[in-house]
């Protein structure tokens, strides 16, 4: 009904252009019939945007951000995020930075974690608007088992403010080939999107142990690779303390993770922000 009568409207307006042409000074009003069936007369030059009532709380006058949109809020919080990891590669300036402690928030899920909680106070889940959004720890070490620690985050319940699912996981499986455990990790990283929260227990190039990122972007078919911010994949040792480097739009083949990843007793996981997140209220 709203687009007929923008419809209307816009074509009320080329009418009045061309009646202005014709009379000068002197153009007539015209009427408007609203949708409830009155009328209203105005001089064309001058016309109000007439508002339909739905009954379901639209205005025409809706902001023009977007922010009423399905899924706008869950974009500006992974817009966020990314925005804030790029700022932070960007501060780094290349340079390592201290990886050592808890409080250091340059350790690999302490980075992602702090991007989280740097932007999640605007936000809420629209089932559960009054509780403020938390990120989980890991997983506990003996909670794991039989897999090694770093393969999945602590099970916090919504009502309690995780706003994530998991998307996908993989944990090798002994009873199937190494191929086919290997067909089912590259099928596991071919459901990466943007915004979605990794989290490995992996021996690759750079170390062995637990380590999160976040993905910038979808997996990219056309490349078979995939692109991510992190720190402190990559480090090193300064004054017996470690140093992190923060990574930004980092891309590689999905085979580099499953190599990594792709062990007994290993595996990851994909963590998704819920779509019914919203502004806070």
């Amino acid at each position: 009904m709203r687009k007929k009568l923008l419809t209307l409207l816009g074509a009320a307006l080329f009418f009045t252009m061309a009646l202005t042409a014709a009379f000068g000074d002197n153009t007539p009003t015209i009427t408007i019939i609203a949708p409830d069936g009155t009328q209203k007369e105005a001089a064309p030059s001058s016309l109000d945007v007439l508002e339909e009532d739905t009954g379901d709380g639209f205005e025409a006058n809706q902001d023009a951000s977007g922010g009423d949109e399905p899924g706008a809020a869950r974009q500006e919080f992974i817009d966020r995020i990314i925005a804030l990891a790029r700022k932070k590669y960007d501060e780094a300036g290349g340079r390592a930075q201290r990886a050592q402690y808890s409080g250091d928030i340059y350790v690999c899920k302490n980075f992602t974690v702090y991007l989280f909680r740097e932007n999640c106070g605007d936000f809420r889940m629209a089932e559960y608007p009054d509780v403020p959004l938390v990120i989980p720890d890991n997983q506990k070490k003996q909670d794991c088992k039989p897999y090694v620690y770093g393969v999945e985050w602590k099970e916090v319940p919504a009502q309690q403010g995780n706003p994530f699912l998991v998307a996908a996981s993989f944990r090798y499986d002994e009873r199937l080939t190494r191929e086919e455990n290997r067909q089912k990790a590259r099928e596991f990283l071919m459901q990466v999107q943007r915004g979605d929260y990794f989290q490995m227990a992996a021996k690759y190039y750079y170390g062995t142990g637990a380590h999160s990122l976040i993905f910038i972007a979808d997996y990219d078919p056309t490349q078979d690779s995939v692109r991510w911010t992190d720190s402190n994949m990559k480090g090193k040792k300064v004054g017996g303390e470690r140093y992190g480097y923060v990574q930004f739009d980092a891309e590689k083949e999905i085979d580099w993770f499953v190599d990594a990843f792709c062990r007994k007793g290993y595996g990851a996981t994909l963590y998704r922000l819920r779509q019914d997140l919203i502004f806070k209220p």
